[in-house]
């Protein structure tokens, strides 16, 4: 699977696009002013970059040595300092109650490390600190604007809620939405997203 995404992130220009997310956009204010923010599989960087230009102390992490090249690059041409990490988020050893807040938007891994990993998500929180995920949902195999192949790796509303119980969940919703985000996601895509607050 590195090798994959290596070879993905080794294209020409940036594969999901410069531009962040457009939810993360839309929630931004949620995280404190200034805050410590972790982004786990940034890919090339587009969200933590985003980010680090608004004033957030980020953390971008993803297994791709590629990805992490390019979030360098993407960075600095952006005036903008980033703290990049190359590693794999099962065996990367998490920070705890570091960050105000964890950015997942589209990490996918497999279902039987889902639960852990989104402990570790909910671990590397200050009281209070707030999750923000986007990702597909299992309707994502009748789409064809990207997202793992296999329903394994596809999140519905209700395993979140069950992952996230330490979680003040102020929203937690399935919808179908446009995509235009670089290549790999263009077009109607079936997506899942989560904010909520750690409980303190």
């Amino acid at each position: 699977m590195k090798n994959f995404w290596n070879e993905r992130y080794a294209e020409k220009g940036l594969a999901y696009g410069q531009a962040p997310n457009v939810f993360l956009t839309e929630v931004v204010d949620l995280i404190k002013p200034e805050g410590k923010v972790l982004v786990v599989g940034d890919g090339e960087g587009r969200n933590g970059v985003w980010l680090a230009s608004e004033g957030f102390d980020v953390t971008s992490v993803d297994y791709s040595n590629v990805a992490i090249e390019k979030i360098t690059a993407l960075a600095k041409e952006s005036n903008v300092n980033i703290n990049a990490v190359c590693a794999d988020l099962n065996d990367w050893d998490w920070p705890v109650e570091e960050f105000d807040a964890v950015v997942a938007i589209y990490v996918h891994y497999p279902s039987a490390s889902r639960e852990a990993m989104h402990h570790k998500m909910l671990d590397a929180l200050k009281p209070s600190g707030k999750i923000i995920m986007e990702a597909f949902n299992k309707a994502q195999l009748d789409y064809p604007s990207g997202g793992p192949p296999v329903i394994d790796m596809l999140f519905s509303e209700q395993e979140l809620k069950d992952d996230f119980t330490r979680l003040n969940i102020q929203e937690v919703y399935e919808k179908i939405v446009y995509l235009n985000e670089g290549k790999y996601h263009v077009g109607d895509g079936a997506i899942v997203r989560l904010i909520g607050e750690k409980n303190s």
